[in-house]
Order: structure tokens, then sequence, then C-alpha cells
């Protein structure tokens, strides 16, 4: 499977500190926020990643070249423009139509996450839907921005788009995304080239006309690194072993992967 991290972005919340460097690669414990993307991914057997870059990309392409030292192969999509969620992701379709498993994984550049990816990729092929969506629970889940799970774990809405009407024969729970999800590249189909746009429009389109997208709930550790406050706490996290480095040392093992 390949997957591409979503890497283009400003990081305007965070400056002064993004007008220097991109926020991929503020530290966390010593490591670029992307480095942490990039280890678990590889943990997990995904080796093959591509980078959509804009804003100071070129010392995200400096400091992580080819990927080879990683034990990776990194490509980058080199966005003029931004060009949002969707449009970045349109802009990648040709590598990530490469693999063979007819599906890729996303992870949005400001995330940090300790998830199981191996089984969340089993779970995907196995309820074959046209996307599994990584989702938590959250007290504060409205401003994230809501998605509603039936008791199959099938998403029924998002941001209130979908099929509200199953709220009338079974329970309903609300969760927020989690910032990584496993996608068909049939979700792609109707996102114009070269446009700014975002990829949850096409997942609500899709959920309206009956598509089965379903949620992967993840309970590890998760940090939207978007905010200074936010920054700050992942970091103070980092260094009290609440977000733990090498707590992903066994997995590294099982799946040959070399220190990062």
């Amino acid at each position: 499977m390949q997957a591409i991290i979503l890497a283009a972005g400003f990081g305007t919340r965070l400056q002064p500190l993004t007008n220097t460097i991109p926020k991929p690669l503020l530290p966390i414990a010593k490591r670029p926020l992307i480095v942490w993307n990039l280890r678990l991914l590889r943990d997990h057997g995904i080796t093959k990643v591509i980078v959509n870059l804009h804003h100071l990309g070129d010392q995200i392409e400096r400091y992580l070249g080819s990927g080879s030292h990683l034990g990776m192969h990194i490509a980058y999509s080199r966005e003029k423009k931004i060009l949002g969620t969707g449009g970045g992701i349109k802009q990648a379709e040709q590598f990530l139509r490469e693999s063979s498993d007819d599906a890729f994984l996303v992870f949005n550049g400001d995330t940090i996450i300790n998830i199981d990816l191996s089984h969340m990729i089993d779970n995907h092929f196995t309820h074959g839907g046209l996307a599994t969506m990584a989702v938590r629970n959250d007290p504060d889940v409205d401003r994230w921005g809501a998605l509603e799970l039936d008791n199959t774990n099938r998403i029924v809405t998002i941001l209130g788009r979908g099929q509200p009407a199953a709220h009338k024969t079974q329970p309903i729970t609300r969760k927020m995304f989690a910032g990584v999800h496993i996608m068909s590249p049939l979700l792609l189909r109707d996102i114009p080239i070269g446009q700014e746009s975002s990829i949850i429009s096409p997942y609500m389109k899709c959920l309206e006309d009956g598509a089965k997208i379903y949620g992967y709930q993840t309970t590890g550790y998760w940090s939207d690194v978007g905010t200074p406050e936010r920054y700050d706490q992942t970091k103070r996290d980092a260094e009290d072993g609440i977000l733990n480095w090498i707590s992903w040392e066994e997995c590294a093992t099982k799946t040959g992967g070399q220190n990062l």
C-alpha cells in the first residue's frame, strides 16, 4: 500500500514559528513531526510515500531526500498553489494508483498518532467499503466536526450530510476524525485537477449516494499539532513519556524496520 502525507499548508496558526520552518519539520523530542508519521508508516510495512509540498517545501525535501536513509522511498508532489486536501491528493493520484491494493493511506501532516495501521488496513479490506476513516472519542466532538456512526461502525453522516434517516432505525454514536484514512481512488473521480478543494466534499457526496464508508476506532495517543498550545502540549507529552517513541520499537522489529 502507498501513502500520502499532506504537508503543503502554511501552518498559519503556528506563526511565527512557521514563518521560517514548515510545520512538518517542527521538532517533537528532537525529531521532526513528519518523521514520527514516517516512522509509524514504515513500522507497519508501508515504505512508499509521497509528500505534497508548497510552503517552504524545499526544506522538507532537503531534509527527507529520497528516504533511502530511512528505509523508505519518498516522492514529492510540488504544488505551485495550495490545492487543499482534495486537490493535493488528486495531483498525486498517479503515484497512489501504482499499488495493486486499489487503496491508499492518507495522513494529515499536522497529526501525530499512535494507531495500529496494520489492523486498520485489514479492517478496511474485510468490510470492503469505499473508505475507512480513523475516528476517536472526544468530549468536544462538535468543535472538530462530528462524524456519526451506526452500530456496525458505518459512517452515516459527516458534518450532518449523508444518510441522516439512519437515526430513526438504529443507535448512532458521534466521533471525530483522527486525521488518518484509507481510501479508494474512486473517491478522486470527480475532484477537479489543479483546483483547490477539500477531500471531505466527495466523502459527503458518496455518503448521500449510499456508498459504504466505515470508521475505525482508535484509542491511542493523538494530537493535532495545529496551534502553539497544542504544539507545546505535545512536546510536554513526549518529555513526560505519554507520547513515547520507544513504544513503537517492538512493532519496528516485527516489520524488519530500521531505527529512524
